[in-house]
């Protein structure tokens, strides 16, 4: 599949905020607490996708949007591929992306957080190389408070 990895532009932000909503409730909602996925709104997605407009990149195909990476300091903060792109290799050069940023800003080992229980993802992590290090609490953000959750601790040495 041919496709191109860019910085995000403003103009892409309703349709990275679609497909992160898309795809948190499927890869997340049977493995959250209920009160978790009811402050998952696309309103919520939106509002954190413009605020992350300088650290999200995304994968597309001509018009069609297939994917996209934020990162934030060492950190892959967030990672989704559409349904419709899974299995071309577009997760793997966006994780690629990620990583190649994180070390470009100094980091030898990078870090992401897995919902406990998002098996699907924890595969793909551990098929890129990525080591599960613990379970820790971490607060996600919402349009409110906090809201803390216990995670899988994924690392990478990037060396």
């Amino acid at each position: 599949m041919n496709f191109e990895i860019q910085n995000m532009s403003h103009d892409q932000i309703d349709a990275v905020a679609e497909l992160w909503h898309v795809g948190w409730i499927d890869g997340h909602a049977a493995v959250v607490p209920a009160t978790l996925a009811s402050l998952r709104t696309f309103e919520s997605f939106q509002k954190r996708s413009r605020d992350h407009l300088k650290d999200t990149r995304v994968a597309v195909q001509s018009d069609v949007f297939l994917g996209f990476t934020m990162v934030q300091a060492d950190e892959i903060y967030q990672m989704y591929v559409g349904a419709h792109a899974r299995g071309t290799g577009v997760a793997q050069a966006l994780m690629l992306d990620g990583e190649a940023r994180i070390k470009a800003q100094g980091y030898d080992v990078s870090w992401l957080s897995c919902a406990v229980g998002n098996e699907r993802a924890a595969r793909f992590y551990e098929k890129s190389g990525w080591v599960n290090k613990r379970i820790e609490t971490v607060g996600l953000d919402t349009l409110d408070d906090p809201f803390y959750l216990d995670v899988w601790r994924f690392e990478k040495d990037l060396r």
